[in-house]
């Protein structure tokens, strides 16, 4: 049977795609633009939910697109065999629920319903399903939030130090690869939205000084104290929801990941290699 990889391109992909061709599987992976050959990983070219190519019987749908492009593929999809599928969504769907800026609100209503999509289309087919929603994505030189702090600082070798109490928890692209591979084999997972963040939590204004640290060309630190952050979120609008939540805890209980999947994520230890884009 053939494993389908939507999103094979991204960051968890990377590491994703040798683990599974490690593992002996056959694997397509889908992406919108043309992908150079890749040993062991078929690449078919399209975008959900209409432009998919005619699939072989699946035994196992892994996601890391939109779940709603996602659900509205799958609603209508000629599965057989009801394959497993697993999915990721964010940690957003949660943090987010409460924030002051509306569009926030509603990236966190989008998340939630688009779970709850997934799962009605997944039941039309009988297939189990299992969603992880992880903190903050890191490692691969992919992600559109430390890793484009990290570059500019680089080039203007400046590196801005925003004062933050609240807790993050960056957790690595690796880890939830391992994840989806360890749902994949475990029937107590399904049905489930199961959290996923780093193995360390720590102030936001610790997160941002070991990012420096892991630099390959020296800074210069430049501290942001709390008000001038406050007054930066009356100035700048569109600043508001991130600099508001430096002071907010974004973090996941891996209480269930450990117990379900046996999964323990690194600890929050960047180095210089991870703030390069992948080859």
């Amino acid at each position: 049977m053939t494993v389908l990889v939507l999103g094979g391109s991204s960051q968890i992909g990377h590491f994703l795609l040798p683990r599974l061709q490690a593992s002996g599987e056959q694997v397509l992976a889908l992406s919108r633009h043309p992908r150079l050959p890749q040993a062991g990983v078929d690449w078919l070219q399209g975008a959900l939910p209409n432009a998919v190519p005619e699939l072989p019987p699946l035994s196992a749908i892994i996601s890391f697109g939109p779940l709603w492009a996602l659900a509205e593929w799958l609603a209508l999809a000629p599965l057989c065999d009801a394959p497993r599928v697993i999915a990721t969504s964010s940690m957003s769907a949660e943090t987010k629920r409460d924030s002051s800026v509306p569009a926030e609100r509603e990236v966190a209503r989008q998340l939630r319903d688009g779970e709850a999509a997934l799962a009605a289309a997944c039941a039309r087919h009988g297939c189990a399903w299992t969603v992880l929603r992880p903190t903050l994505i890191y490692g691969a030189g992919l992600d559109k939030s430390l890793t484009p702090i990290a570059r500019r600082a680089m080039r203007l070798r400046l590196f801005p130090l925003p004062a933050g109490s609240g807790l993050r928890q960056p957790v690595h692209a690796d880890d939830i690869a391992q994840a989806v591979l360890a749902a994949l084999e475990c029937p107590a997972a399904a049905g489930r939205i199961v959290p996923i963040g780093g193995g360390e939590r720590l102030p936001a204004a610790a997160m941002f000084a070991r990012v420096r640290q892991s630099l390959p060309r020296a800074t210069v630190p430049l501290p942001l104290p709390a008000w001038l952050l406050r007054l930066g979120q009356h100035a700048l609008p569109p600043l508001r929801g991130p600099l508001n939540r430096l002071d907010a805890d974004l973090i996941a209980d891996n209480d269930e990941l450990q117990r379900l999947l046996g999964i323990s994520p690194r600890p929050f230890r960047p180095e210089s290699s991870m703030w390069m884009s992948p080859v």
